[in-house]
């Protein structure tokens, strides 16, 4: 942490004493990113694409919490109870597979966009950038204070919108 300290001072400094002036930005990258039409468009493509697989979660969800409430309420035989039991027992499995599963496949794809879309917003940050004449843009994230006039988050979603069309169909 010192170290990187002593690096940024000394990077100040050496502009402090180049006599130039350090034109700045600062973006919101992820809300940047997760504010254009392409990411709430594959969202809505995401939900639609495993809405079967979460509904059949929800249904061994269901069907677990009747099992059990079959063997608390006490009616059952012995023999029913234990058949009850490996029943509960085979559906608590076939629940974890499935989330297990379900869980990767939307990882996956939530990590394909996400790559993508970051790649693009950094082309599309880098052309603002060099368009106002800019000579760094710094994260909120790695930023304590900065004037809201040098947020570039809104126009840098804009931008991607603009560049990147959120089109009909595949989101890739």
């Amino acid at each position: 942490m010192i170290k990187i300290a002593r690096v940024a001072l000394l990077a100040v400094a050496a502009v402090a004493m180049a006599g130039a002036q350090t034109k700045v930005g600062v973006i919101n990258s992820q809300k940047a990113m997760l504010d254009t039409a392409e990411i709430k468009k594959a969202q809505l493509e995401l939900e639609a694409k495993y809405k079967t697989r979460q509904d059949q979660l929800n249904q061994l969800q269901k069907d677990i919490a009747m099992l059990r409430s079959q063997i608390e309420s006490g009616k059952l035989s012995p023999s029913a109870q234990q058949d009850v039991t490996v029943q509960g027992q085979r559906k608590e499995r076939e629940l974890q597979r499935v989330q297990e599963d379900l869980q990767a496949d939307v990882d996956r794809d939530r990590n394909d966009i996400l790559g993508r879309t970051s790649q693009r917003m950094r082309e599309v940050v880098s052309k603002i950038a060099t368009d106002r004449g800019l000579d760094v843009v710094i994260d909120t994230a790695n930023t304590i204070y900065f004037k809201p006039a040098l947020d570039l988050t809104a126009e840098a979603t804009a931008a991607y919108d603009k560049t990147y069309p959120a089109a009909p169909g595949a989101s890739k």
